[in-house]
């Protein structure tokens, strides 16, 4: 009877031996609140982190030795462009890469407008991140009012909150805009406060794309914290910057206006992604009137040798009041008609195209460019934002990190390197070689601040009972090797990155698993319970 009695005795043991999943051990946790790092070891359990502490290898399945590098909760997009890039490429490659465990979508006002059965199709599919969506007022309203180029009639209105009310229900985290793009710029702030407060009553937060960037930023942010605070629920300022040349070194002015409103007791934040251009369709830089009620009528205002010139006139003065001579800084990344102008400025296909060096040339050069594409979007690269600028932003403590990238195709286009790069390029850029905010820091704005913004809340922390979405990554050698001239390469530096307990990058690795959770919002409503989808 003595050997049962023995076994008896050692089953808690062996019990103990199986305890965790899996245990990290060797690691500088850094736990997302912007604390210094801590020797720690991390244990995993049913896909959430279970104890931190010395924990021996024997409590473990298995055990990862981080090696002294630093492991930090998985980084959270809070602004992508992940429709339909995510349906083709659910590996989402380019963001687990760059240490990206959560994607929040929907933003600058294009979104999904039936939330459920778009979350549903990634659902069936299976993705490697996790992923929360917005529904956008852009996509909102053109479903109702198309490209019209008016106020909404009281039933219109009340038709785009019916489809905000039913996004909110099916799981959007908010309600975001694009006011500097159509339809979204035919809106006045009225139409928009309407249906932020629809997305208010579900506890949803107004994520815009605010109507200016350059010469009127400052009434353009004004009109953002003003809808946030009449429609009662914070605000979200995306991609923060200054994106016109005379005002370069004016960012401390503009981060004083959001600061200003903080401490006024209005709950705004920012993000920005660290680089000095943006990447938008090239339309934005055509007049917005003059896209306004269909193809068509685009097509024959470009036609008409009045209208034609009256566009052209108006491009010629956006260049004048931003001090630019020509649209050199206007850089084809995706041209589908004709890939061989992919990584060309305006300029530089104008003059390919053997035609005369003037802005006026080039004008016409971007409306035939659009007429070649059938209107279809041409995704362009901008560069009109100063260093100064970027690293005044990002010093300020309420801004986080978003790249406003879509799942990269790899060696597809000529893209925004900050669809491969942009935690990687903190890190490695401003946090380790020009001192411009801690490691810990940068970290917060990447985890914690994201989760608290878009209320997920087992996210972001290093603590127990959180989703074990964790990085584990080298600071002396994390880096974005992606360049505008070369920009399909892979952040590195990033070893293991886990997606609710799941490593989707080991090793430096993608695994090609897909354990990513689709997170919903406070307003959620589950499928036969009267969402009414």
């Amino acid at each position: 009877m003595r050997l049962p009695t023995l076994l008896l005795a050692l089953l808690p043991t062996l019990a103990a031996a199986q305890q965790y999943d899996l245990v990290i051990k060797n690691g500088r946790v850094v736990d997302g609140t912007g604390n210094p790092w801590v020797r720690a070891d991390v244990a995993i359990q049913n896909g959430k982190i279970a104890r931190l502490g010395n924990i021996p290898a024997s409590e473990a399945k298995a055990v990862i030795d981080a090696g002294g590098q630093m492991v930090a909760p998985g980084f959270i997009d809070v602004h992508t462009h992940v429709e339909g890039s995510l349906e083709d490429r659910p590996g989402a490659e380019n963001f687990l890469y760059d240490g990206v465990t959560t994607l929040v979508t929907g933003n600058c006002g294009s979104s999904a407008v039936r939330i459920r059965a778009f979350h549903d199709s990634l659902k069936a599919k299976g993705i490697s991140p996790n992923l929360a969506s917005l529904v956008g007022h852009n996509s909102v309203r053109l479903k109702v009012m198309k490209t019209a180029f008016r106020d909404p009639t009281a039933r219109e209105q009340t038709e785009m909150e019916a489809l905000v009310e039913q996004a909110m229900r099916d799981g959007a985290v908010g309600l975001s805009t694009g006011l500097i793009y159509t339809p979204g710029t035919y809106a006045r702030t009225p139409e928009v406060v309407g249906l932020a407060k629809i997305a208010a009553r579900s506890g949803g937060v107004y994520a815009s794309h605010i109507r200016n960037e350059g010469q009127n930023v400052k009434t353009a942010i004004e009109e953002a914290i003003q809808i946030g605070r009449e429609a009662g629920l914070p605000v979200e300022i995306s991609h923060f910057k200054i994106a016109s040349k005379p005002l370069w070194g004016k960012s401390n002015e503009t981060v004083a206006l959001v600061e200003a409103a903080r401490r006024a007791g209005f709950d705004v934040t920012v993000d920005q992604y660290p680089y000095t251009a943006s990447s938008t369709s090239l339309e934005s830089i055509v007049p917005s009137w003059a896209l306004a009620d269909g193809d068509s009528a685009v097509l024959a205002r470009f036609r008409d040798p009045t209208t034609r010139a009256k566009i052209r006139g108006e491009m010629l003065d956006g260049l004048k009041k931003n001090l630019r001579k020509n649209y050199d800084y206007a850089v084809v990344a995706n041209f589908p008609a004709d890939s061989t102008l992919n990584g060309l400025s305006i300029s530089q296909i104008n003059l390919k195209r053997g035609r005369k060096p003037t802005a006026a040339t080039e004008a016409d050069l971007v409306m035939e460019l659009m007429e070649q594409a059938r209107l279809k979007r041409i995704q362009m690269v901008y560069h009109t934002m100063s260093e100064d600028d970027v690293a005044t932003i990002l010093r300020y403590p309420n801004t986080m990190i978003a790249s406003d990238a879509g799942v990269a195709k790899y060696q597809s286009g000529v893209p925004h390197p900050r669809a491969y790069g942009t935690n990687a390029r903190v890190l490695g850029r401003y946090v380790r070689e020009r001192g411009v905010i801690p490691v810990e820091e940068a970290i917060r704005r990447m985890t914690s601040l994201p989760a608290q913004r878009f209320k997920l809340d087992d996210r972001g922390l290093l603590r127990p009972g959180f989703a074990a979405d964790l990085v584990i990554f080298d600071e002396k050698t994390v880096s974005d090797r992606a360049t505008y001239e070369q920009p399909h390469a892979y952040a590195t530096g990033f070893s293991t990155v886990l997606v609710n307990g799941v490593a989707v990058i080991e090793n430096g690795r993608h695994t090609g698993r897909r354990p990513g959770q689709i997170l919903v919002g406070k307003g959620y409503v589950a499928a036969g319970t009267g969402s009414g989808n």
